[in-house]
C-alpha cells in the first residue's frame, strides 16, 4: 500500500538539484511520485514501504550529495502532530542554523582575500589607464606568488562544495549549479597554474600575464556569499510556520480528584477538564464548562478584539486567556485540534507547486546542459574566430573568459526560486490575517475568479437567526408547535433548527425523541411523534404533500426578510414559524469591494425566494438564485463556468460541499473548532466574509511577486549568458569578466528572495 511522506532535503542548492532528485528517485521501485520544492527544501514522496523506504531512496541519492532528513518524530506514534512538528522543526532549523553558521565562517574568512585580489584588479586595470601609477615589478611578483596561494586556500575552506559538484557530473553524470561554477573556477585555476609554473617554457605560446587566480578567488567568494545571504532570506519566509507552532501550549492544567495536576500537552485526552487561568495559553479545544473569560483569538483568526467566553462556548489550542479563569472540557487533542489542521495545511500549501511554476521547472530541468554546451560553443568560436585577429595568447584568454564567465553567471536558482518563495510568503501571511490556503494553484487563480458566488446563512447572515413570530393554523396551541418543531429539528444541525431548539429550552417546552425520524434532501425532515407522522420544512415539502396555504400572509412576511419553517401533518397545514437571521455588519462592505475588485456577486441559497431577494437588495448582490438543492447549486456553479466565468463558491464547507468542489475555488467560512479546512480550497477562519477580499488581494499579491521574480529571472539569464559569452564584443567590445557575472549571478538569487519577502510588509 502506498504511503506519502514529506521529508526535508538535505545538500540540494538549486532548481537544478530539484529535477536531479526528482529524476534520480522516479526511477527508484516502489517509488509512485516525487514532488520537490526548491523553496521548503521539501520532497513530497509517494512510495509503498513494503517495497522501499527512505534509507534505500538514500542510498541512491548520497552518491549525488543530497539525502532525505528523516524526522526524529517518525516513530512517535503517540505524539501529536503540532507537538512532533515542532520537534521536526527544531531539528530542521537547527540544522540550518549550524549550516549557515559554518556558511557565515566561510564566508568572512574569505572576504579579506577576495578584497585583496579585487584591490589588485582595480590596481591593474587604472594603471593600465595611467589613473595609478603602474604597480612596480616587485610588487607584482609579490602578488604573482601570493595569489596561487590565495586561490588555492579559497578551494579548500569554501570551494569544496563546487570541485564535489564537478566529481559527481563526470562521476555520475548528474550536474547542477555546483557543477557550473567548479567547473569554470577549476579551468581557470588549473589554467592559471599551469601558465604560472611553467611560464618560461610557455612563455612564446603563453603569457603568464593572462591569469585567473583572482577570478577563482573572487567568484567562489561572491557565490558562497550569495548563498549565505540566500540561506538567511530563505529562513525567513518560513517563519509563518515556526510562530503558528509557537503558539501550541507544552502543557496544560488538568484537574484530576479535585486537584490541579500539570501534565504534558502530549499526555492529554478527550475529556479532560482543563483549568486556564489569565495570561495562560488554551492547550487544546474544547467548551467551556465553568467560569467567564475573554480570549485572544487573533493568532489563529487575524481578529484584534478578545472574544467573550462563557459557559457551552468553544474555545481553540493556541489561544490566549486574557482576563478571568475558566474551566473547559477537552473535545480535540494531539492531531485533532484546529491549531494542528491549520499547521498541517499551511505545511502543504508552502509545499505545494503552483501551474505557473511549470515552465521555470522545465527550464531548470535542462539548464544546466544547456549552458554547458553553450560555453563549449562559446570557447570554440573565440578560438576558430580569435586566433587570426588577436593571437593564440589573447583568443585563448578571451575563450577562457567567456566560457568561465557563461558557466558562472548562469544561474537556475533565480528561476527555481521566484515561485516558490513567493507562495511560502503568501501563504504565511494568509495564515496571519486568518487566510488558510489549501495549495498554491487555489492561491493563482482566486484574483482571476471574475464571478464569487455566496450561500446566504452563515456567510451573508450571521448564521445565528432567531424566532420573531409563531402563526398557529391548525388545532395546536403556540407551545405544542414549538414542542413538535423542536422535536424534529433537534436532530438537525442547520442553524435554523438549532435557533427552533434553543427557543424551546429557553420557553421551558419539552424536546422529545421522535422516531423514523428521516432528512428530505433540501426540502426538509420528517418523524413520527406520539404516533402522528410529521412534516418540517420549506414550501417544497408542503407541495409534495399537495396541502394549500395562505400565499399572501407568506409572501408579507418574507419580503420583510424572514425564513419560513412550516410545520404539516398529511391532513393539513399545522402552523409556520418565521426566523430572521441578521446579515453581517461586515457583508455590504464586502460586497462593494467585490465590485471595486471587478467580480460580480452571485447569492445561492436553498432558502425562500422573497427572503433571498429582500437580503440580496440590502447587501447589494448582483443576482439571486433562490430556493435551490444542493444539486441545483451544483449545476448552477456549472453553467456559470459553461459560460466562460472564473467562479469562486463562498459556503459553509459542509452543506455546500459539491458546489465548492466544482467551483474554480471553493472558500469555506470557518467558524469555531468545528471548522472543516479540508473541504474548500481556501477557509476563512472566524467566518468573516471580508477576508475574501483580503484573500483576493493576497491572492494578486502574490501572483505580481511571482510574475516579478519570473520576469528578471529570465531576463537576467536571457541578458546575461549572451553578455558572458562575448556577443556585444564586435558591437561594443563587452567582454564580461567573469567577476562581475560571480557578482552578479549571486546577486540574482538573493534579489529573487528579497522581492519575495516585500509581500509580508505588503497591506490586504
Amino acid at each position: 500500500m502506498n504511503t506519502t511522506h514529506t521529508y526535508q532535503v538535505k545538500g540540494m542548492h538549486c532548481a537544478s538539484c530539484a529535477s536531479n532528485i526528482e529524476r534520480t528517485v522516479k526511477k527508484i521501485i516502489g517509488v509512485e511520485n516525487i514532488s520537490v520544492n526548491i523553496g521548503t527544501e521539501n520532497a513530497k514522496i509517494t512510495f509503498d514501504a513494503k517495497i522501499t523506504s527512505p534509507k534505500m531512496i538514500n542510498q541512491h541519492l548520497e552518491p549525488l550529495g543530497y539525502s532525505l532528513m528523516v524526522p526524529k518524530t517518525e516513530a512517535m506514534g503517540t505524539t501529536t502532530i503540532a507537538h512532533a512538528g515542532h520537534l521536526e522543526l527544531n531539528q530542521s532549523k537547527s540544522e540550518k542554523l549550524a549550516e549557515i553558521a559554518v556558511m557565515k565562517k566561510g564566508v568572512f574568512g574569505a572576504l579579506p582575500i577576495a578584497g585583496i585580489s579585487i584591490f589588485i584588479m582595480i590596481w591593474e586595470i587604472f594603471g593600465r589607464y595611467q589613473l595609478v601609477t603602474p604597480m612596480s615589478l616587485t610588487i607584482y611578483e609579490f602578488f604573482h606568488h601570493l595569489l596561487p596561494i590565495f586561490a588555492t586556500y579559497i578551494f579548500i575552506t569554501i570551494g569544496k562544495p563546487y570541485l564535489l559538484g564537478v566529481y559527481r557530473f563526470f562521476r555520475y553524470g548528474s550536474a547542477n549549479m555546483d557543477s557550473l561554477i567548479g567547473l569554470g573556477t577549476l579551468v581557470a585555476f588549473i589554467y592559471s597554474f599551469i601558465v604560472s609554473a611553467f611560464e618560461e617554457v610557455l612563455a612564446p605560446y603563453l603569457s603568464a600575464q593572462y591569469n585567473f587566480y583572482d577570478v577563482t578567488i573572487v567568484v567562489i567568494t561572491f557565490i558562497a556569499l550569495g548563498k549565505y545571504l540566500e540561506a538567511k532570506s530563505k529562513l525567513k519566509t518560513g517563519d509563518a510556520i515556526e510562530k503558528l507552532l509557537g503558539l501550541q501550549a507544552k502543557t496544560a492544567l488538568v484537574i484530576s480528584d479535585g486537584k490541579e495536576i500539570e501534565i504534558k500537552i502530549e499526555a492529554v485526552i478527550l475529556g479532560d477538564l482543563i483549568v486556564v487561568k489569565p495570561g495562560q495559553k488554551i492547550p487544546v479545544d474544547g467548551v467551556v464548562v465553568d467560569g467567564f473569560s475573554y480570549v485572544d483569538e487573533s493568532m489563529i483568526t487575524g481578529e484584534p478584539v478578545p472574544v467573550e467566553k462563557t459557559i457551552n462556548a468553544q474555545v481553540v489550542a493556541g489561544t490566549i486567556n486574557t482576563t478571568g479563569t475558566f474551566n473547559f472540557r477537552a473535545t480535540k487533542v494531539g492531531s485533532k485540534t484546529l491549531l494542528s489542521h491549520i499547521i498541517k495545511m499551511v505545511e502543504e500549501a508552502q509545499g505545494s507547486k503552483a501551474p505557473i511554476q511549470a515552465l521555470a521547472d522545465k527550464i531548470s530541468a535542462v539548464f544546466v546542459p544547456t549552458v554547458l554546451v553553450i560555453a563549449i560553443i562559446s570557447f570554440g568560436f573565440w578560438m576558430y574566430f580569435g586566433l587570426p585577429v588577436f593571437g593564440f595568447p589573447k583568443a585563448l584568454s578571451f575563450a577562457l573568459t567567456s566560457f568561465v564567465g557563461i558557466l558562472v553567471i548562469a544561474c537556475p536558482c533565480a528561476l527555481g526560486l521566484a515561485t516558490p518563495t513567493a507562495i511560502i510568503v503568501g501563504v504565511g501571511k494568509g495564515a496571519k490575517e486568518g487566510i488558510l490556503v489549501k495549495d498554491a494553484a487555489t492561491l493563482e487563480t482566486l484574483h482571476k475568479a471574475n464571478v464569487v458566488v455566496v450561500d446566504k446563512t452563515g456567510t451573508i447572515t450571521k448564521g445565528k437567526p432567531t424566532i420573531t413570530k409563531v402563526q398557529v393554523l391548525g388545532d395546536k396551541n403556540e407551545q405544542e408547535i414549538i414542542g413538535i418543531l423542536a422535536t424534529l429539528e433537534s436532530k438537525s444541525e442547520h442553524p435554523i433548527a438549532q435557533a427552533i431548539v434553543k427557543h424551546a429550552k429557553e420557553n421551558n417546552i419539552a424536546v422529545t425523541t421522535p422516531s423514523n425520524f428521516e432528512i428530505i434532501k433540501g426540502k426538509g425532515l420528517r418523524g413520527t411523534i406520539d404516533g402522528v407522522e410529521y412534516f418540517v420544512g420549506n414550501l417544497k415539502i408542503i407541495s409534495d404533500l399537495n396541502l394549500s396555504y395562505n400565499t399572501h400572509s407568506l409572501e408579507q412576511e418574507t419580503k420583510q426578510g424572514k425564513t419560513p419553517v412550516l410545520l404539516a401533518n398529511k391532513n393539513g397545514l399545522l402552523g409556520i414559524v418565521f426566523v430572521a437571521d441578521p446579515i453581517k455588519p461586515e457583508a455590504i462592505e464586502t460586497v462593494k469591494a467585490l465590485h471595486k475588485l471587478k467580480k460580480k456577486v452571485v447569492m445561492l441559497t436553498g432558502d425562500n425566494k422573497n427572503t433571498a431577494q429582500y437580503i440580496a437588495k440590502i447587501v447589494g448582490i448582483d443576482q439571486v438564485f433562490a430556493e435551490v438543492l444542493p444539486e441545483d447549486k451544483l449545476n448552477i456553479i456549472k453553467d456559470l463556468q459553461a459560460k466562460g466565468n472564473i467562479v469562486v463558491m463562498v459556503g459553509d464547507g459542509i452543506n455546500d460541499a459539491p458546489a465548492l468542489a466544482q467551483a474554480d475555488v471553493g472558500v469555506a467560512m470557518g467558524t469555531g473548532a468545528d471548522v472543516a479546512i479540508e473541504s474548500a480550497g481556501i477557509t476563512l477562519l472566524g467566518g468573516d466574509i471580508s477576508k475574501l477580499v483580503k484573500a483576493v488581494k493576497l491572492s494578486k499579491m502574490t501572483m505580481n511577486g511571482i510574475k516579478q521574480n519570473l520576469f528578471w529571472a529570465f531576463i537576467y539569464n536571457i541578458i546575461g549568458i549572451p553578455l558572458a559569452g562575448g556577443a556585444f564584443y564586435p558591437l561594443f567590445g563587452w567582454l564580461l569578466s567573469p567577476v562581475f557575472a560571480g557578482f552578479a549571478m549571486a546577486i540574482s538569487s538573493v534579489s529573487v528572495v528579497s522581492n519575495s519577502l516585500r509581500i509580508k510588509a505588503m497591506k490586504l
